[in-house]
């Protein structure tokens, strides 16, 4: 099992190892007071991407080559400046969508044999590739110049976003993004050309007529199996979906427990027919159902689901999950997931139960075991 998470928070970067007695604990702090939304980390190359957000000066991204010791900061992705003569994108509500950073929201290695190679999504909806570990970033414009983007809305965030990046293991040149309120995206050359993969997905919030449209769905994230790639899994904003076939058709999945409102996802790195969220009340309120956090896991594809709540509070508990902010490790057996309110679990039985490494934590964004 895994011996060390990573937990991106709103006041830092902080380090949880095993010990010995198998008990977790906070051992190391970095970037201590930064608002960190995103730390991707490769362990088969012992390199960890930490991405701040500076604010009013703007998107930062520090690398570490030796797991956390040293940091060096690189190149934060930059969007090209406007040739001369061509017009900025305008979108369905007449904004100028802006050509600037505005946040890091996803970071994904590239494949087993595609050394330094690091897809990035933003806000706006921007996908970047680097091909030297961060040291430089080059936009996939066939993505940033697609006709349908001026309908990407954007859906809780001023601008829409891609927060999803997955590779897959087979083909590193098969990617599919999620993308928030602007669907499910794939490529199957490497980013030279893209198609929708939303048959079967549906907005709810959405008139009638316009509610199965690719571009108006709002995938919260998307995550795929690595030990069958054809598998991948959507908490959506008004659902739960699943594929068997790389996203040609989409299932939904009518009941999960609590509730089908979440924003997080984890999949079994081997069975595809297993997965878990952390489910809220949607919308209006955002908060766990009766003020209880529990964990919802299927071994079946989505036909039942146990509630799972050992170790968890069960009242007056107002905790939410970010997307990023749910993990698994590599073999399977370790889940970790923070939440808004600072509190960190961590299970080493698949959920069965959970141990309290922090409840005073800044608001946790992404989680992360070294894999």
């Amino acid at each position: 099992m895994a011996e060390r998470v990573l937990a991106a928070t709103r006041k830092g970067l902080f380090t949880i190892e095993r010990a010995k007695s198998g008990k977790w604990a906070i051992t190391k702090t970095d970037f201590l007071a930064q608002n960190l939304p995103i730390v991707h980390a490769n362990a088969a190359k012992d390199m960890i991407i930490a991405c701040i957000s500076h604010g009013h000066f703007g998107q930062k991204v520090h690398r570490s080559r030796d797991r956390g010791k040293t940091w060096t900061e690189v190149k934060a992705p930059a969007f090209p400046p406007l040739a001369e003569g061509e017009k900025p994108v305008v979108d369905m509500f007449g904004r100028t969508v802006p050509s600037t950073l505005q946040l890091i929201w996803a970071m994904e290695s590239g494949g087993k044999n595609e050394d330094g190679r690091l897809w990035c999504g933003t806000i706006p909806g921007g996908l970047f590739r680097s091909d030297d570990a961060g040291e430089t970033w080059e936009i996939n414009r066939p993505l940033w110049d697609h006709p349908t983007r001026k309908k990407w809305s954007g859906g809780g965030a001023d601008w829409p976003g891609i927060h999803s990046v997955c590779v897959d293991p087979r083909d590193p040149k098969h990617i599919t993004l999620g993308i928030s309120s602007g669907g499910v995206w794939a490529t199957t050359d490497g980013g030279k050309t893209w198609e929708t993969r939303c048959k079967g997905l549906r907005a709810e919030y959405m008139p009638p007529e316009q509610a199965e449209e690719p571009t108006a769905q709002d995938p919260h994230i998307v995550v795929q199996c690595p030990g069958k790639p054809d598998h991948l899994w959507i908490q959506h904003h008004n659902g739960i979906f699943r594929t068997t076939n790389a996203g040609q058709k989409w299932a939904e999945l009518p009941s999960a427990g609590p509730s089908v409102f979440g924003f997080a996802v984890a999949v079994h790195p081997k069975d595809p027919l297993t997965a878990w969220f952390v489910p809220a009340k949607k919308d209006e309120t955002r908060i766990p159902v009766d003020g209880k956090v529990v964990v919802t896991r299927t071994r079946d594809g989505g036909k039942t689901f146990d509630v799972l709540s050992k170790g968890l509070p069960q009242e007056h508990a107002y905790d939410i999950t970010y997307r990023h902010a749910l993990d698994i490790d590599s073999t399977g057996k370790s889940l970790a997931f923070g939440t808004t309110t600072g509190s960190l679990w961590i299970s080493d039985d698949q959920g069965e139960s959970w141990q309290t490494v922090s409840e005073h934590l800044p608001p946790v964004y992404c989680v992360r075991f070294e894999k």
